[in-house]
């Protein structure tokens, strides 16, 4: 969640336009990290990545449950 307005708000759903930074594939994590900045991923991507990137971010959020 973020801060707007002094009221908090969720972070955007991931769309179909959301593509993974490594195979550009339908994006569904998004890994905020704490030095700044965000990073998507598809769903194997993901899970691939998320062990060792995980403990570097402040949100980790996962819609794979939407994949069909």
């Amino acid at each position: 969640m973020t801060a707007t307005s002094g009221t908090l708000e969720a972070t955007p759903t991931l769309t179909a336009l959301d593509r993974c930074d490594r195979c550009g594939a339908q994006a569904y994590i998004r890994a905020v990290l704490a030095s700044g900045g965000a990073l998507l991923f598809c769903n194997h991507h993901g899970r691939d990545v998320e062990p060792k990137l995980r403990p570097q971010t402040t949100e980790w959020t996962d819609e794979s449950e939407r994949i069909s």
